[in-house]
């Protein structure tokens, strides 16, 4: 395979006509042409674990991309840009983005620091073998100086909406045309591509796996009945014993990480406002000191755990649902009722195809919720094609894609053939 690299150098403003200088051999400006901006920074070799049997090679890039805190600021972020074995069609490679789930806050938790997970690994290898680059940003925040702005709808797009710049300024190899995939946090940042690219001609279509949603509804509304149904499963031998802790424990957690993600745009916000003390107190432990040293998702849901069963034990006779987690009213507070309401993904009407993924036992993201999100978008909306949604009857949160592979590879053909 031949792969043919653009210039790496990220802006050249020159007050002349000769510019030769700011160029190198692989790709020359004609002289005169002074670029307004460019967003591709750096790459260096993956190191972090081994490359998917598919892959020919991957690469760690920086890039530049609007500020969730100033859009006119542009701040750096990081990805990865996998390269499968066939060669490049006569047009280019087509380009398939995956927006990873949740992981932390931390920057050692981006997924460019770390081995190819096991369930992306397995969509990686379909996808490669049909012939397609596949280009995973890290988000805002991850891998790079700042805070990660955790479901902040916008900056996840922009997140992917800029790594596409950024590949097409270093690779002349690639195709225009791409789609956009993702689980969990991933799947809500998959619509909000949806949402930002749908004017983009070259942007074809989406995946949404488990698309986080209605996060304040799931808290107060939805978790408190579906818990208190496996607290009485687990007293009757149905689920084992420690199933609702690790249930409330998950929740909590990306309640915390939404706290970050408030944070990141507003400095002062006070978590006090989400959680009460108790589970404040570890939530502390997502920013870390400078909000680059956070603890990462696993991490956090064991501190909870851990938690919850330190309550129980202390408090005999109480229940998962007494723990002292989210305040009773914390999206009543303007602040946080903005952040979920401008965050919330498919409020707009979309025009390219959508197919959302969902499993039927999902408790992180029930799968009502989706329903529901697919239905308003649908019929309220008018969104057309009409999203496509695809309940998967017995799969949890993360094994609903799995189930999919594909479904959903035949889905990209369909949409964006490889060639």
């Amino acid at each position: 395979m031949k792969m043919f690299l653009k210039s790496s150098i990220a802006i050249c403003i020159a007050s002349t006509l000769f510019l030769s200088g700011c160029n190198d051999d692989d790709d020359k400006k004609p002289q005169g042409q002074i670029v307004e901006q460019s967003y591709f920074k750096a790459e260096t070799q993956y190191k972090s674990g081994p490359l998917p049997q598919n892959a020919a090679s991957i690469s760690v890039f920086s890039y530049l991309m609007p500020s969730v805190a100033d859009a006119k600021k542009l701040v750096t972020t990081t990805g990865k840009i996998l390269f499968p074995k066939t060669e490049a069609p006569a047009d280019g490679w087509r380009v398939v983005v995956w927006n990873h789930g949740t992981v932390g806050i931390g920057d050692s938790c981006a997924p460019s620091q770390q081995p190819i997970g096991t369930n992306f690994g397995k969509l990686a290898e379909l996808l490669l073998a049909e012939g397609y680059v596949i280009v995973a940003p890290d988000y805002e925040g991850l891998g790079a100086a700042g805070i990660h702005p955790y479901l902040n709808l916008s900056s996840a797009a922009n997140s992917a909406l800029y790594a596409v710049k950024a590949v097409h300024e270093r690779y002349d190899n690639l195709n225009p045309a791409w789609v956009s995939i993702g689980q969990s946090q991933g799947g809500h940042a998959a619509l909000g591509v949806a949402e930002y690219a749908d004017n983009d001609p070259n942007y074809k279509a989406t995946v949404a796996t488990a698309p986080a949603s209605s996060l304040g509804y799931i808290l107060k509304e939805v978790a408190p009945g579906a818990i208190g149904q496996i607290i009485q499963a687990e007293a009757a031998g149905l689920y084992p014993a420690g199933s609702a802790i690790a249930v409330y424990a998950e929740l909590l957690s990306y309640m915390a990480l939404a706290g970050v993600g408030i944070k990141a745009y507003q400095p002062d916000f006070d978590y006090g406002v989400l959680m009460q003390d108790r589970a404040k107190n570890i939530a502390l432990s997502v920013e870390g000191t400078t909000g680059d040293n956070g603890v990462c998702l696993g991490d956090l849901v064991t501190m909870y755990r851990q938690d919850i069963a330190k309550f129980l034990a202390e408090n005999t006779g109480k229940t998962v649902l007494d723990y002292p987690g989210p305040q009773e009213n914390f999206d009543t507070d303007p602040v946080v009722a903005a952040f979920l309401k401008d965050n919330q993904p498919a409020t707009k009407r979309f025009s390219k195809p959508i197919y959302v993924v969902q499993g039927k036992q999902d408790t992180a993201v029930p799968y009502q919720v989706t329903e529901n999100l697919v239905h308003q978008s649908n019929t309220v909306l008018g969104t057309t094609p009409p999203m496509k949604l695809d309940v998967v009857e017995g799969a949890s949160h993360t094994e609903a894609i799995v189930q999919r592979h594909a479904e959903i590879v035949a889905f990209f053909k369909e949409h964006l053939p490889p060639q």
